[in-house]
């Protein structure tokens, strides 16, 4: 995806975001962040937008702290991630190509990283804020949602920080059916080395296979859909491996 189609669907995931925040009211709890009400999920998302658009507009080259979340409440706290929401969105519609500052995962540059780590952050709290609905969730379309299962398994979970490890060598297929994308992921006691490849079949077994729709798979291995809601074949233990260890850290 390029940048522009990134920061333009950034801008509305994160309308869609604060709408169902707003219908569900900030004491709603939310069913994909055990422990988390709305207000949880707007103070945390709002504080990691500002947090990104500042390496964006100021230009730290290492990593900087965050600014903390926000003693704010209601429609004050949902006026607070609206605002930072919008500024992100200006701060990288605005950027210049060749910007310069600290990313934490492999992209073809500092903007294109900031771009997608957003739309993608961004992504799952509108899955976390719509699910406080109850109702239906709205789609995400396969190709974003294969870059969301590129990020998560080849940047994310190639770092030293994953925690989906093993004693005896695993491995992994996620198979996306309605696209032409296939990912091998080798789990060891080292960190997950991930293949993709298009298309062909790959030779090499798999101890487990998840297989379904991109989004389907994108939701399911960022842990905001069960594995019910894909196909499975192998040794179940090996997904479990997955949902037990892979939520992410910084």
């Amino acid at each position: 995806m390029q940048i522009t189609e990134h920061i333009a669907s950034l801008s509305e995931e994160g309308r869609l975001l604060a709408a169902a925040a707003e219908q569900a009211g900030p004491g709603a709890s939310v069913p994909t962040c055990p422990g988390w009400q709305i207000r949880h999920l707007l103070r945390h998302t709002g504080m990691v937008h500002r947090w990104a658009a500042a390496f964006v507009t100021e230009g730290h080259t290492a990593y900087h702290p965050d600014g903390g979340e926000p003693d704010l409440d209601g429609a004050e706290l949902l006026a607070w991630f609206r605002e930072g929401h919008s500024h992100l969105v200006r701060s990288l519609g605005e950027a210049p190509a060749d910007l310069e500052c600290w990313a934490f995962l492999p992209a073809p540059s500092p903007l294109a990283f900031w771009s997608r780590r957003q739309l993608n952050e961004t992504t799952v709290h509108r899955v976390d804020a719509e699910s406080a609905l109850g109702g239906p969730l709205t789609p995400v379309p396969a190709t974003r949602a294969v870059d969301g299962i590129d990020e998560l398994l080849t940047g994310f979970h190639a770092r030293p920080k994953s925690r989906v490890r093993s004693d005896k060598p695993r491995t992994l297929r996620v198979r996306a059916v309605d696209t032409a994308a296939t990912w091998t992921v080798r789990i060891s006691e080292d960190p997950p080395q991930t293949v993709r490849t298009a298309g062909e079949e790959s030779a090499e077994h798999a101890d487990c296979e998840l297989s379904g729709t991109a989004e389907g798979l994108y939701l399911a291995l960022w842990n905001r859909l069960p594995l019910t809601a894909v196909t499975l074949r192998g040794d179940r233990a090996v997904a479990r491996l997955w949902t037990d260890n892979s939520a992410v850290t910084w």
